[in-house]
């Protein structure tokens, strides 16, 4: 079921000024991989993330992170993968209040148009392959594996709510 986000709530990229979704969503759907760096289930998921967004350079999807931290905590939680991919950080969890996300991590498709058209929470390799598959068939791309070798067995996530 998709949920349509707010024209105006706002994503603030790492070390940037926050803008509102719609100017985000110009040109690019968002495939974004939600993360709380204060939990270990959001590092159990980390390889196998950077892995399926990579898979999506290149496509009609801006690939990116959003951490469920201030700037600080989500340089140190993502380290080097802040100059690979795009971060936004989300301390006061709008972004994640706005898709009714229960738990984290969570692999969200966010089309042009606003809508959230799927969601996969925690990690379910079925339900992230099924938000996959969205981006695939809108963006005419071809999905990665999933699951793939070093992957981690499924696991429910942690509270969304932090």
């Amino acid at each position: 079921m998709a949920t349509k986000l707010p024209d105006d709530l706002m994503l603030r990229p790492l070390g940037g000024e926050a803008r509102e979704l719609a100017e985000w969503l110009t040109t690019f759907h968002l495939a974004s991989v939600v993360l709380d760096p204060y939990t270990n289930e959001s590092a159990w998921v980390l390889k196998t993330a950077v892995r399926i967004l990579e898979e999506f350079r290149g496509s009609h999807a801006r690939v990116n992170f959003v951490v469920t931290a201030d700037d600080a905590d989500a340089k140190k939680f993502l380290g080097p993968l802040t100059e690979q991919f795009l971060v936004f950080t989300d301390p006061d969890r709008s972004f994640v209040k706005a898709l009714e996300l229960e738990s984290l991590p969570a692999f969200v498709f966010v089309r042009v148009d606003g809508e959230a058209v799927a969601t996969a929470e925690g990690w379910s390799p079925e339900s992230w392959e099924a938000v996959a598959d969205a981006i695939s068939d809108t963006t005419r791309w071809s999905p990665p594996t999933i699951p793939a070798p070093g992957d981690p067995v499924a696991f429910a996530g942690s509270p969304a709510a932090g």
